[in-house]
């Protein structure tokens, strides 16, 4: 059996870790947070209550409204110190080495993309089913999203397009369009993974090199695929 702890545990205890200011969360205050994400995640923000989430918490509703003074605050509480404090600093780091130039083609910078959001999304699971499930509806936190992705992370992958693109190893499309073709690969292998059909038997290295083959066949710049030319 295995010793390491659940993905909802795993998560909390890093968003305790990070806590508002250094203050660690009280027990109901985690309580309170561990069941509005399950309860969030498992039917989306409009459809919880208060009352519910109470309820699986083990605590009044009216301790909810002391400690956050709406339901919206709840969930910002929830999202905003794992976009703002969590999610940049973990992309950043593991986008220093590619951008070290520590992998010679695309091909393994997608490699290293790939394997290291597939960790990412299994140990934060149901913060990311709340992320997907909001950012459409709450301008606030589609903005906050945008923002990182835009200051901490697109900035550093367009760098390392243009340096593969230099190297000739890429075709000459915009940055932008180049992440956009990539993420949509990622993207849609992760969220079929995880999300659509998680029961089934993965072999995640060989679904891996299938994503990474799909991708470069499409940018790779060799003489077989002229541009213009179908």
């Amino acid at each position: 059996m295995s010793t390491e702890p659940s993905t909802e545990d795993a998560w909390l205890q890093q968003l305790l870790e990070l806590g508002e200011s250094g203050k660690a969360m009280t027990n109901k205050q985690r309580r309170i947070v561990q069941a509005a994400v399950e309860i969030f995640a498992e039917k989306g923000y409009s459809a919880a209550s208060t009352s519910e989430i109470a309820q699986k918490a083990g605590v009044a509703e009216g301790t909810i409204f002391r400690h956050y003074k709406t339901k919206k605050d709840l969930l910002l509480s929830i999202i905003g110190p794992t976009m703002a404090k969590l999610v940049a600093p973990f992309v950043l780091r593991d986008f220093t080495p590619v951008l070290e130039a520590s992998y010679a083609g695309y091909d393994d910078f997608l490699r290293a993309l790939v394997r290291n959001r597939l960790e990412f999304v299994r140990r934060h699971l149901p913060v990311i089913r709340i992320l997907l499930q909001e950012i459409p509806f709450q301008t606030e936190l589609r903005e906050e999203f945008k923002a990182v992705l835009m200051r901490e992370v697109y900035v550093r992958v367009e760098k390392a397009i243009h340096h593969f693109q230099a190297q000739g190893q890429l075709i000459a499309l915009p940055a932008f369009t180049v992440v956009r073709l990539t993420v949509s690969v990622v993207v849609g292998f992760l969220m079929t993974r995880f999300m659509l059909f998680p029961e089934l038997d993965w072999n995640e290295e060989e679904e891996l090199e299938i994503c990474v083959n799909f991708i470069m066949n499409g940018l790779s710049a060799g003489p077989s695929v002229p541009r213009g030319e179908e």
